[in-house]
């Protein structure tokens, strides 16, 4: 049942948040959709600081030594998983203000397929040049929000027209929720677990 869904939600959205709908999955499988997809960021950033070197700018590429590598990339892979279940609890309360009254597992499922596309897009990191990621994030972003706004209708069960405006409110609580994990990265490099170069 693990990643039953990925191909089509890129080659037929719509259809297939209807096939979710219809066939809601455990939470422990929704668990295990994201668990799966977060690894490839999480992977993938790694053998780029590590083994691969990144490339903010023109000149020789960057290192972290594979224990830094190590650290920064569990600590990526546990908030992205922590920043998809907040997602999901947030869109699970702002339903009731929407008239709808889905379940956690409806809420959860949204909240892992959306964020599917941005967890893709980690393989990215391979080519560890900053323009090259900036694009490829910024069309995972994209089809992320797109996926959203297809399929709050369809899985919260709201009219469209109401539908709109609660994707719109997830879009917002996601950006904050980026920006909180961005602002805690920050604050854990000042006190001291910051990258280490080679």
């Amino acid at each position: 049942m693990i990643l039953n869904h990925l191909m089509g939600l890129y080659t037929h959205p719509k259809q297939e948040w209807q096939a979710i709908e219809r066939n809601h999955e455990a939470v422990k499988s929704s668990l295990s959709h994201i668990l799966l997809i977060a690894l490839i960021p999480a992977v993938c950033s790694y053998i780029a600081t590590a083994y691969i070197g990144w490339h903010p700018a023109n000149g020789d590429p960057l290192f972290l030594t594979p224990q830094s590598a190590m650290f920064m990339s569990v600590g990526m892979y546990f908030g992205l998983i922590a920043g998809v279940l907040a997602l999901a609890y947030l869109s699970y309360w702002m339903a009731k203000t929407f008239d709808a009254s889905p379940t956690f597992t409806q809420a959860l499922e949204l909240a892992a397929y959306t964020a599917t596309p941005l967890f893709m897009v980690g393989v990215s990191a391979l080519y560890p040049v900053l323009w090259f990621i900036m694009l490829v994030g910024l069309a995972g972003l994209a089809y992320s929000v797109y996926l959203l706004y297809a399929g709050v209708p369809i899985i919260m069960n709201i009219p469209e027209e109401k539908g709109f405006i609660y994707a719109s409110s997830v879009v917002t609580a996601g950006l904050v929720l980026l920006v909180g994990l961005m602002g805690s990265s920050i604050i854990l490099w000042s006190l001291g677990l910051g990258p280490m170069m080679q």
